[in-house]
């Protein structure tokens, strides 16, 4: 009956078009009218503690993080460099794509951020070099969801806070992962451009190679910075949250020149307005998740479950197709603000590595990302781009499907996941 009560509360609420956090917030207050423990004093205790964690400071962090990088000009610097370096291959604006976005992930960790900024630069060149309009509007689309699972990603800060999980091992289990999404995308891409008829770029010199190189270089050593100080130890994901926003501050206003004291008020205002929503977002879900542990709505799932509780493999797919589900209907953060409370009970209990799990629960929920109808990259690269949804959608499918195998691979060999993550460790 407490399950029925939690679902249909959330459902019922949302379906009535009331926005997430108040949907959860009238999802606990039913629960406790069922429990018969209603508390507002309590409702609102928890709601402050929601947010009221350390590790979540590296949210508005990031954030800030990725509109500096954006509007500062590290994106443009690393997609001249992948140009030089690829530009002159068959359908070699589309792998200028996939490395622009796998290196801009190691920058900011916010797939809307990153996919916007690669439709802004991009897309006009592909639509004018001949590449169909809506598989080019997929292809940034899919390479943007790269930036939840390579290190730092704001997904992972989000997930170690609602689980528990260190979020330094997700960060450093979350590389090789991230890479193998790309090199799917890599592969796609190249079996769906062989046909076609594209004006290629001409090749560049060794000269002008070095040139973007140089050029670049203040932006590629950021997340070589971010990765060796969380592996030896020198900051935590929070401080390395703040070094990446303060690089980013004094190489775009002092080295490359591109932001003035004056243009920061409106990027540290945008930065505000996205991390106080996510913020209340974490605030209303910890009191549900307050409340699901007080039902004891986990214990009551591990029961419903305990016939595949004994196969691992089993359970994470049951878990991944469930995860999909979802990721069709929900945002990314309230997906992992519901689903990872009353999971984790039930990963622990299989035996299953709460790292390893939450990489490929981070990753099933970076695809959803680009699954309609919600899809907020598709909203955001359709936006960007002047494309139209359905077209979006057409042309992000075989991307979404590489990116799906890739997953349940993992789930198929865990040590695809965690040998990388231990060397890493």
């Amino acid at each position: 009956m407490t399950i029925a009560v939690f679902l249909l509360s959330l459902l019922g609420a949302m379906a009535l078009g009331i926005p997430i956090a108040f949907s959860l917030l009238l999802c606990g207050v039913a629960l406790m009218w069922h429990m018969d423990i209603f508390d507002a004093q309590i409702l609102a205790q928890n709601l402050i503690e929601g947010s009221n964690s350390f590790p979540l400071l590296a949210v508005p962090f990031f954030m800030l993080a990725g509109e500096i990088m954006n509007a500062g000009g590290l994106s443009k610097r690393i997609v001249n460099f992948a140009m030089a370096c690829v530009g002159h291959i068959k359908g070699g604006l589309g792998y200028v794509t996939i490395m622009a976005a796998v290196i801009m992930a190691a920058l900011s960790g916010s797939a809307v951020a990153d996919a916007a900024a690669l439709t802004a630069l991009l897309l006009p060149m592909m639509v004018a070099a001949g590449h169909d309009k809506a598989r080019s509007a997929g292809l940034i689309a899919s390479a943007g969801i790269i930036a939840p699972v390579i290190p730092p990603s704001i997904g992972f800060v989000i997930f170690g806070v609602a689980g528990n999980v260190s979020i330094s091992k997700l960060f450093l289990a979350g590389i090789v992962p991230g890479l193998m999404l790309g090199a799917s995308l890599w592969i796609t891409w190249w079996w769906l451009a062989r046909s076609e008829r594209v004006q290629v770029p001409p090749r560049q010199s060794a000269g002008q190679i070095l040139l973007a190189l140089r050029e670049a270089t203040w932006a590629l050593v950021l997340p070589v910075i971010v990765v060796f100080g969380l592996k030896f130890g020198v900051f935590t994901p929070t401080e390395a949250a703040v070094v990446a926003a303060t690089y980013a501050l004094l190489i775009s206003t002092f080295v490359y020149g591109e932001l003035s004291f004056k243009s920061l008020v409106p990027l540290f205002m945008s930065a505000a307005k996205t991390s106080s929503v996510v913020m209340f977002l974490v605030a209303a879900a910890m009191v549900s998740a307050w409340l699901i542990t007080v039902a004891n709505l986990p214990g009551e799932l591990v029961t419903l479950l305990q016939p595949i509780l004994d196969s691992p493999r089993l359970l994470m797919f049951a878990i991944m197709v469930i995860t999909m589900v979802v990721g069709t209907a929900l945002d990314m953060t309230p997906t992992i603000l519901l689903l990872t409370p009353v999971l984790m009970p039930l990963v622990k209990a299989a035996g299953i590595d709460p790292v390893y799990f939450g990489v490929l629960f981070i990753i099933n929920n970076a695809i959803g990302l680009i699954t309609p109808p919600v899809g907020t990259v598709l909203n955001a690269v359709a936006g960007v781009g002047k494309v139209s949804m359905d077209e979006v959608t057409r042309g992000v499918m075989p991307f979404m499907v590489a990116q799906f195998i890739i997953m349940f691979a993992m789930v198929a060999f865990p040590a695809l996941v965690m040998v990388p993550a231990r060397w890493f460790y």
